[in-house]
């Protein structure tokens, strides 16, 4: 079993351009950089992690260059020499060496997962329990844009086929100007499409119940954070004044955020982005609670790259609560594809990659491409 020992560890950053540019309500971005891990085994198996953050470290804290500096400096001293499949020691370690840094240690994690799967022959799901689903809906996440142009790319999505949920950003205008974008929006989609938001943290409690019932109203049919992730309190005044669901994202990062959540029912869904729990494993024990708790979850986004999006698909269609479907929409608003062969979109949404580990195998060409130096 000596085949299954780490010999290497190396860190790539890439910056991979976007179709067009994408708007939170506190950054934006026309390219998304990516830190890829690739842990190599004295077997000549190599598995494949990522670590990115949406649109840079206004969102979790973290970004491509502190997660490479935590890879490279702590966590490589702590891999080489190990087994790729002792992920639990290996975990362990990494967690006394380094507090918090979710996003970096996803991408150790993902790769580890990844090599050991690929010495087994096996997907990453069978790692983690098997698959219970083949693939999931993928929702298409619009900016802050003005109204018209959001319109515009949401009929465009639905004239695709491949889309017929939308979620929209708020939170960088004025709450009253917010509302009536969304307003606009929703009823120029009508019933031809489910209309959601994320406020991403930006409301607090007043404002928010004071204007998420016009939301309500005019049919939006989800509400996603609307106050800042520590005060659970305020989102479970507004989960239980609301007549549809509020969905927990950065309230939700841990196992032990997903029980506060449950049991103070602070959410009715809950957002999981293997990205910011620390990867497959923490993705899993949170839908494990949630299906416990009976609140569906929603594979949520950050904007990953195909790998990174695989990585989420593996651990989402392992759990049965993911009823709210997915946002893994990332490698569709890229601008270049960078695997040898792509993952697959239809009317059914993203399907499991077949093959070893996480299915999916970067172009070496497009990591050349957009490699930053």
């Amino acid at each position: 079993m000596s085949d299954l020992r780490i010999d290497r560890v190396e860190t790539v950053i890439v910056d991979i351009p976007l179709r067009r540019a994408h708007r939170f309500a506190r950054a934006g971005m026309h390219a998304q950089p990516v830190l890829y891990v690739f842990i190599r085994t004295a077997g000549g198996v190599t598995g494949v992690g990522e670590g990115v953050v949406p649109g840079g470290p206004w969102w979790g804290g973290e970004s491509v260059e502190t997660m490479q500096l935590i890879v490279e400096r702590y966590l490589t001293p702590i891999l080489l020499g190990r087994r790729v499949d002792d992920i639990p020691a290996i975990l362990r370690d990494a967690s006394d060496a380094v507090a918090a840094n979710l996003f970096a240690r996803t991408a150790v994690e993902v790769a580890l997962h990844d090599a050991w799967a690929r010495h087994l022959d096996v997907p990453v799901h069978t790692l983690l329990g098997g698959a219970a689903r083949t693939s999931l809906p993928v929702t298409w996440a619009l900016g802050t844009e003005s109204a018209d142009t959001v319109i515009e790319e949401a009929l465009a999505k639905l004239d695709s086929g491949l889309h017929t949920s939308f979620k929209l950003k708020m939170g960088a205008q004025d709450p009253v100007d917010d509302v009536a974008r969304i307003t606009e929006v929703t009823a120029k989609l009508g019933s031809a499409a489910g209309v959601r938001v994320d406020l991403n943290a930006r409301w607090d409690r007043l404002t928010s119940l004071t204007h998420l019932p016009a939301l309500v109203e005019a049919g939006v049919e989800m509400i996603e954070q609307p106050v800042p992730g520590h005060d659970v309190d305020a989102l479970a005044a507004i989960n239980a004044a609301l007549p549809i669901p509020v969905m927990a994202d950065e309230s939700l990062r841990t196992p032990a955020d997903a029980l506060r959540l449950a049991s103070t029912h602070a959410a009715s869904i809950f957002a999981i982005k293997t990205t910011k729990s620390g990867g497959l494993r923490a993705s899993r024990a949170i839908a494990e609670i949630a299906a416990a708790a009976g609140i569906p979850c929603y594979a949520a986004t950050s904007i990953e790259s195909p790998v990174g999006t695989a990585a989420s698909l593996q651990a989402a269609c392992t759990s049965p609560a993911t009823g709210w479907g997915s946002e893994l929409f990332g490698p569709l608003l890229l601008a270049e594809e960078m695997l040898v062969d792509p993952l697959v979109y239809d009317t059914d949404g993203l399907h499991l990659p077949e093959g070893p580990g996480l299915g999916v195998e970067l172009d070496p060409a497009r990591i050349r491409a957009f490699r930053r130096t």
